[in-house]
């Protein structure tokens, strides 16, 4: 198969269809919008002398009523479209460059190079920009469209290299010129009048070679229109002008955020991967791929879809797809962040401790042979190892001493499995997964508020909006696609309030900016809150109908005028009344919040505040509206509603009432816990009390994301029996006794849930290296091992038995998800699109009726004092997720965030007698790390910001393990630290 063609939206990508996994070149249904888009591909991909490929006809018009002649056939045209739109819908090829066909590109005209023949004009008109008007005749086959075209095509191609010798011969340029039967040629000079065209490697990701560029302006509308980036601009005049990155830096050393999105639009190869180069960075050595897969990004829960392009059983490409979610864009990590995959850390066989081998809970093993530690296995061995362990643990001392954790970057299949497992096997509630460590607090107010734990809207709603709130949530670093929808909503005039302790990226964007005090939370909003009541900005009639404790809630924040909290808040109380106004006065309001809400001891009560602002200004259920808490992970939504938390059955369902219980032993046969199982802290606690003795682990890594670390290792090492499945060696994995080498996301086929609430399929693109198993198989044999009874012939039916007992996804089967990529629960009929809004007729709470629950003051756990002066707040960084465990075995993303850092603000830095570059201590009361110093302006006088994937920093040995009481969520937000200098490091300044 060749190369899939780039630069020219859909039609371009239909050549690789033919090989993609689960695709058969057959008409294939997208969810977005409802629209059927009947797509063939050419058998192995565009060839040389072919347009890049054919799209039939079978999409259907749009209501509009303008009637015209194309090529000599009767077409319709809706409103907006234009000639090349109606074209591409009658399966007419009209070649185009600088017209990106992608969501979210306007077309801009500029290369000429989809000229057609208007009866009655003339000049030629570009196809792209040119709309129909009623009784006009075009023609795209008349012999002076075509010259004119290929004399553009002609002329492009006088200023390159021939096809052989560029950096990108099966990029949508030379596709077309190979179709009109141009190969290049040197009749005139270069652009660069004679000297080496601009070649430039500078970024990890993305090479520039500008001698291929024809200044159609493609990456300019990607970055600037796109992605809101605005990283890239045009210099020079005329035939030479070039794209320049800020002020003319190399790529590399500009502000670009490697997202890529310049990449899948350029149409010729001026810019384009890395990964498809030689080892050398000077040619393309991958020319055609083996197979192209459409799944999903494995990242964050935005849930991106990606085509991945296979070579060698090796990615080697990786772009977006048309999804609700993403429209083709995808950020550092989801185009370039693929190669952990196939990193030669991976775990490749089953390894059981070696006798006598201690577990060293404090001991740095990063330079450690693990097979000192561990011996192989065959896998026979491991599993019976692996069961025999859990199982006398069980017949010993019963469930209660078991306790498993599951994982969210697994699938809805897989977490539905491994809480059967737990449930059913080890016969215990005592399982949860990293929701504990994110948006339990927020789950926890939402069920309390409003009777469902998932958002109302989609982020893609921030569109629909007039106004959108983020607070506790920095969109650009840990959900990027889903801020190119803030980003771009701001550009359209839309209102964009940040509310966050720290300066962010997407503050420059905002009409409201308030860097507030940190965990002042409650006082901030309700301050606000006491402004809409004071000023009776309320909708009373959606309050009455809608909503219960409106009065308790006025009578709580009688006290919390925004005079009174600007001190406390640090936000000057006009400015608290003007966004208070502008919130509730929009038509439509949307609140976006992230764990810098969620990660405090008054998580709930922050998310509770949030409820009661969109309940009683009537913010919710309607397009536009609502709460949304971005989840962080691929599959939090997901695995959460699969049941893989301590309190709920699948789709939120009380493990403590009777009859929802009873219907469980009776589905899967078996009595079953009456009690809630302890959450992620709450078990390690446990087990130092020796209460819990054995453990399954998957995909989870608490010994990095646990707060005090070293309690946490302390808690692994002291387990008589710890199993640990996982694809690499991670710091927990350093703790069991036997090891299980499982499938990453690129090699296994399931459903994902993502922010929105779409379900989404899941595609395998990879082999699995060695002797690694699927996670699910594994699950099932660990299962029949210690005495359950369990029978799948395919990972489909474990989606079916899930569905079975989760009305969330009635109407939502295994077939529609593979045959529509994504739905979004929930779904009125198997024909029907799932409802991207909900709550717009009451809620699904007993009485139908939102909950306002007040919330009073509460500070932190910790603050500072003399002996501890300095804030220490943890979070992610936009080229690292979770606890690094994958992105920092990816090449890109490593070589972007090699070191860990703790991050200042200048004038602290100063103040503290430092310099950025120095290696500095961080101490809390729980620990003491080191990590090389930057400056940061970002970060807030008194304040140290430390990431939390890096190992040889790692933050998450300092952190405050104080739980909010109802979410049961740990502080990481916020803790007493002090600093110290080691010295400086020259390298990393």
């Amino acid at each position: 198969m060749h190369a899939v063609p780039r630069g020219h939206g859909q039609d371009g990508r239909a050549a690789a269809e033919a090989g993609a996994v689960g695709r058969s070149g057959g008409p294939r249904s997208r969810k977005r919008h409802a629209r059927r888009f009947d797509l063939r591909a050419r058998s192995g991909g565009a060839q040389p002398g072919q347009p890049p490929a054919e799209i039939l006809p079978g999409r259907p018009v749009m209501a509009g009523t303008i009637k015209f002649t194309l090529d000599g056939k009767p077409v319709t045209a809706a409103e907006g479209e234009t000639i090349w739109d109606v074209a591409k819908r009658e399966g007419t090829l009209i070649p185009h460059l600088c017209h990106v066909d992608l969501p979210g590109y306007r077309p801009d005209g500029n290369c000429r190079a989809c000229m057609v023949d208007v009866e009655g004009e003339r000049v030629l008109t570009a196809s792209c920009i040119r709309k129909p008007a009623e009784g006009m005749v075009v023609s795209t086959e008349s012999a002076r469209a075509k010259m004119a075209r290929k004399m553009v095509f002609e002329l492009l191609a006088s200023n390159m290299r021939p096809a052989e010798e560029g950096p990108d011969n099966q990029s949508a340029f030379w596709q077309w010129a190979a179709s009109m039967g141009i190969s290049g040629s040197r009749r005139y000079p270069s652009k660069f009048d004679g000297e080496a065209a601009e070649f430039d490697i500078s970024n990890p990701a993305i090479a520039v070679n500008l001698d291929a560029c024809i200044a159609c302006n493609a990456c300019v509308r990607a970055c600037r229109e796109v992605q809101v980036n605005d990283v890239i601009g045009m210099a020079g005049r005329s035939n030479h002008a070039i794209p320049v990155f800020d002020m003319h830096d190399p790529m590399g050393h500009s502000t670009c955020v490697t997202c890529g999105e310049c990449v899948q639009a350029c149409p010729t190869g001026a810019l384009y991967e890395k990964s498809l180069m030689d080892k050398e960075f000077r040619t393309r050595a991958v020319q055609s791929f083996d197979r192209v897969v459409d799944t999903l990004c494995p990242f964050c829960g935005v849930g991106c879809q990606t085509r991945v392009a296979v070579k060698d059983n090796r990615i080697v490409q990786v772009d977006g797809r048309d999804g609700f979610a993403n429209q083709n864009r995808l950020c550092v990590k989801g185009r370039f962040g693929f190669d952990y995959a196939m990193s030669p850390e991976r775990l490749t066989k089953p390894l059981i401790r070696r006798d006598g081998a201690p577990k060293h809970a404090d001991a740095d093993l990063r330079n450690v042979d693990p097979l000192t530690v561990f011996r192989e296995a065959t896998w026979e061995e491991a599993l019976a190892r692996a069961a025999s362990g859990l199982k006398s643990i069980l017949d010993a001392h019963g469930g209660k001493a078991l306790a498993g954790f599951g994982s969210a970057k697994g699938s809805n299949e897989e977490a539905y499995l491994f809480q059967k497992l737990v449930r059913q096997g080890f016969g215990t509630n005592n399982v949860d997964h990293c929701t504990r460590l994110c948006h339990a607090s927020s789950v926890a107010a939402l069920m309390e508020g409003v009777g469902s734990g998932a958002v109302s809207a989609p982020f893609n709603d921030a569109m629909k909006a007039d106004c959108i709130l983020v607070i506790g949530a920095r969109p650009t670093v840990n959900h990027p696609v889903a801020a190119t929808f803030f980003k771009q909503a701001a550009k359209r005039g839309k209102k964009l309030i940040v509310i966050d302790p720290r300066g962010q990226d997407l503050m420059r964007h905002a009409t409201h900016a308030l860097k507030f005090t940190a965990g002042s939370d409650v006082a901030l909003l309700n301050a606000l809150i006491h402004a809409i009541v004071e000023e009776k900005l309320y909708d009373e009639q959606y309050i009455q109908a809608n909503v219960s404790g409106f009065e308790a809630l006025k009578a709580k924040v009688k006290d919390f005028s925004p005079e009174a909290m600007a001190p406390v808040c640090g936000i000057e109380a006009a400015l608290l009344r003007e966004v208070a106004r502008t919130y509730a006065k929009s038509e439509h309001s949307i609140i976006f919040w992230g764990m810098g809400i969620s990660q405090h001891v008054h998580g709930t009560d922050n998310s509770r505040c949030l409820i009661a602002l969109s309940l009683i200004t009537g913010q919710v259920g309607r397009p536009g509206t609502g709460l949304h808490p971005l989840r962080g992970q691929n599959n939090v939504q997901g695995a959460s509603d699969a049941g893989l938390i301590p309190m709920y059955y699948p789709d939120y369902k009380s493990v403590e009432n009777v009859d929802i219980r009873s219907h469980y032993e009776n589905f899967w046969g078996q009595t079953l816990d009456p009690k809630t199982g302890l959450t992620v802290v709450e078990i390690v606690d446990a087990i130092h009390a020796g209460e819990i003795r054995g453990m399954y682990i998957m995909g989870e890594n608490p010994a990095m994301s646990d707060p005090d670390q070293m309690h946490a290792r302390n808690a692994l090492a002291k387990l008589e029996h710890l199993v640990v499945q996982d694809i690499f060696f991670t710091e927990t994995a350093w703790h069991a006794d036997v090891i299980l080498p499982a499938s990453a996301h690129a090699e296994k086929r399931g459903t994902y849930t993502n922010t929105n609430r779409q379900v989404q399929m899941g595609r395998a693109a990879l082999d699995m290296p060695g002797e690694a198993r699927q996670d699910w198989e594994i699950i099932v044999d660990l299962a029949g091992r210690i005495g359950l009874d369990w029978h799948y012939g395919d990972v489909s039916e474990v989606y079916t038995e899930m569905a079975s007992v989760m009305p969330s996804l009635n109407h939502i089967s295994w077939d529609r998800i593979e045959r529509e990529d994504s739905v979004i629960y929930p779904a009125d009929a198997d024909d029907k699109p799932g409802n991207e809004v909900v709550f717009s007729s009451g809620f699904p709470t007993a009485d139908g009726r939102g909950r306002i629950v007040p919330a009073d003051l509460l500070p932190p756990d910790e603050v500072p004092d003399e002996a501890y002066p300095l804030v220490l707040t943890t979070g992610r960084l936009l080229e690292h997720w979770h606890t690094g465990a994958m992105t920092r075995r990816a090449g890109v993303l490593d070589a972007i965030e090699p070191y860990g850092i703790a991050a200042m603000n200048p004038y602290e830095i100063a103040r503290n007698g430092l310099a950025p570059g120095d290696m500095i201590t961080v101490e809390t009361r729980r620990g003491i790390v080191e990590a090389i110093l930057r400056a940061d302006r970002e970060v807030a006088d008194g304040t140290i910001f430390m990431p939390f994937c890096f190992n040889e920093s790692p933050a998450n040995k300092l952190t405050n393990p104080m739980l909010d009481p109802y979410g049961k969520i740990p502080e990481f937000k916020y803790c007493a630290a002090r600093i110290g200098k080691v010295r400086h490091v020259e390298a990393a300044e």
